[in-house]
């Protein structure tokens, strides 16, 4: 077996290749059929796009699957395992079969590959989609839980302020005054005699927090601009405040509504990704047979005849495994890919990374 086609495929790396299986974690065939060639032109100036097409692909696939880990965190679902026209990915991946009603063999390469990045492409911009309204409604509940969690001096004080607390009629007005907890005794003693037509006693505590007490107090309308300044002046902080019913409750209507929309949003989404995820895996692995397929025919020539596997060897093991792919691979088209130390011309460019036989790393996580 001196034609190698290997790729490394696994949840940090793994290996599309041929070696001794107890060597590695995961070695099985990966099959790719026989695709229809074209020109040499055809298949040189494709090779030059693969590359960036499969960065934009496995680019998707790893934001889909990002969204659903923090999905199924949010939810509190316990993570299940990604499957792919309902197998398990690893399983789809080592039990490869060509989809020849989806992509036809006899379709030109450039449109079998342009067709996946077509449909990638249309998953993306949907996923932006329901991301971008997922998120909106997520930061208007965030916007919410804010106003209502600072300090009484910024918080909604729309859950704390009840309809007898305040008295508004066509002589008199209830104000809220922000008090810092260390000056609640200088407020006591000084609020009735702030202005001139303050209501005596009115005061009251309504609640407190690490920083602040808020009071109410009473006056007449004529008298509150006056009161805000006076207030202001001795460090009390009197904020705007209407209570209305009818507000309130619409308030309370727009949070349930928020509140159902985001769960809503969030399980369609998580259920949208896990329908894509597995069609944006199918593709890539598609792709990725195309990949192989053209490189293989670049490599060795025509027609046809190389062996491609998938491989997943651990961290430590890579490179034993590497150095026995190489023993493998010892014909002279091989041989011409090897470093330029060892005598080769060191793939296109003298690239440092090329190996005597095809290889792709395809990282899943």
């Amino acid at each position: 077996m001196n034609n190698l086609a290997e790729t490394i495929i696994g949840d940090g790396d793994s290996l599309l290749g041929g070696v001794s299986p107890h060597r590695t974690k995961l070695l099985r065939l990966f099959n790719i059929p026989n695709l229809r060639v074209g020109t040499l032109d055809s298949l040189l100036a494709l090779s030059d796009d693969l590359a960036k097409a499969n960065s934009f692909i496995e680019g998707v696939s790893h934001k889909i699957r990002r969204q659903i880990e923090d999905l199924e965190r949010i939810s509190g679902v316990l993570s299940s395992s990604l499957t792919v026209d309902g197998v398990p990915v690893d399983s789809y991946l080592t039990r490869f079969v060509w989809d020849e009603a989806k992509y036809p063999t006899v379709s030109p390469l450039k449109e079998t590959v342009n067709g996946i990045h077509v449909q990638i492409a249309k998953i993306e911009d949907d996923f932006k989609v329901r991301v971008a309204e997922y998120s909106n409604v997520r930061s208007q509940l965030n916007a919410i839980n804010r106003k209502q969690s600072g300090s009484l001096a910024v918080r909604d004080l729309s859950d704390v302020v009840k309809p007898q607390d305040v008295i508004s009629s066509e002589h008199l007005t209830t104000l809220l005054a922000i008090v810092p907890k260390y000056s609640q005794k200088d407020w006591l003693s000084s609020y009735e005699t702030l202005t001139t037509y303050v209501v005596p006693r009115s005061s009251k505590k309504l609640v407190e927090d690490n920083e602040y007490a808020l009071y109410t107090v009473t006056l007449f309308n004529r008298d509150a601009d006056n009161f805000r300044t006076k207030a202001r002046e001795r460090n009390f902080q009197v904020r705007d405040f209407d209570y209305n019913s009818e507000t309130q409750e619409s308030r309370k209507q727009e949070l349930d509504k928020l509140m159902h929309d985001q769960e809503a949003l969030r399980s369609s989404l998580l259920q949208w990704c896990y329908n894509s995820y597995g069609e944006v895996f199918s593709s890539w692995m598609h792709f990725c047979a195309v990949r192989v397929f053209v490189e293989s025919v670049l490599r060795y020539g025509l027609p046809p005849s190389f062996l491609s596997v998938v491989l997943s060897p651990s961290v430590k093991s890579e490179k034993k495994v590497r150095s026995i792919l190489e023993g493998l691979c010892g014909n002279s088209n091989s041989t011409y890919w090897k470093t330029e130390d060892e005598g080769g011309m060191g793939g296109f460019a003298g690239d440092a990374d090329a190996h005597p036989y095809v290889s792709f790393t395809i990282n899943l996580i």
